[in-house]
């Protein structure tokens, strides 16, 4: 069966949404007047990050005294979680919402479910992740990493945001703990946004979209010749050792971002 076959369809007017919950429950395509917005090929759409957020330094965190090791999937580093190389259950589905989880196992140290949900209109999709614990209280992040074309045919996508620090990023890329004015691009970095995370892409005289989350971290990501990310999280990279979030059985860690658009 093709990775198509196994896709679930959203539907808004003239905006479509293809989610491939086999394949890490990532969206593979979003499409607004028939463009793609999202790149494909090996590196493509948008993918959850899940349990944890960017790298985790040497693969290792703490839980109280218990150290725990992850796989090095980006040597020295373990990065952007398991739930991208998941096979997701669905929850439920109609035209244009849909949800869906899987159940932390192995490599990840402590059982728990993760829900990802998707929410679309003609002008908007909502996305939210929840990580609960049904035992042992750990420490967990959740995020997008979207890979927004830079191009849609026309000029290149332009990106803009105001940023209250940037996390100043180390040779080993993870951050120093030093927070800096924010420097201009190119980006492979964190930022602060204590107000919320709020990031304009704008592709002139074809789309303006926003990038929005109740959080206060976004990555910023383009270094790259065909796409641009913008990568809302709950936490910085190594936040598991840096900002540790835990999740216990009466506190779930919760995260939506919503992205709009203005067609031009």
């Amino acid at each position: 069966m093709s990775r198509a076959e196994k896709s679930v369809r959203l539907t808004a007017g003239d905006v479509e949404l293809t989610v491939d919950p086999v394949h890490g429950c990532r969206i593979s395509s979003l499409r607004i007047r028939g463009a793609e917005l999202l790149r494909q090929g090996e590196r493509y759409g948008c993918f959850p990050m899940v349990p944890w957020c960017g790298r985790t330094g040497n693969g290792q965190f703490r839980n109280g005294g218990e150290l725990h090791q992850l796989p090095l999937n980006s040597p020295p580093h373990a990065i952007h979680g398991t739930g991208r190389d998941t096979a997701w259950q669905p929850a439920r589905q109609d035209d244009a919402e849909a949800a869906f989880f899987y159940d932390l196992t192995d490599p990840w140290p402590y059982e728990g479910r993760v829900t990802q949900s998707f929410e679309l209109t003609e002008d908007s999709l909502t996305l939210r992740l929840g990580v609960e614990t049904y035992g042992d209280s750990f420490p967990a992040q959740a995020g997008w990493h979207p890979w927004f074309l830079r191009n849609l045919g026309g000029q290149d996508v332009r990106v803009d945001f105001d940023a209250a620090w940037q996390e100043e990023r180390g040779d080993d890329h993870l951050p120093t703990g030093r927070r800096i004015d924010p420097l201009p691009g190119p980006w492979d970095d964190c930022f602060g946004m204590p107000e919320g995370v709020d990031v304009k892409l704008t592709w002139p005289e074809q789309l303006e979209l926003t990038v929005r989350s109740r959080d206060e971290w976004v990555v910023i990501y383009d270094e790259q010749a065909e796409a641009v990310c913008v990568e809302p999280q709950s936490g910085p990279p190594d936040g598991l050792n840096t900002a540790p979030r835990l999740v216990t059985p009466i506190d779930p860690l919760e995260i939506g971002t919503t992205w709009s658009w203005v067609r031009l």
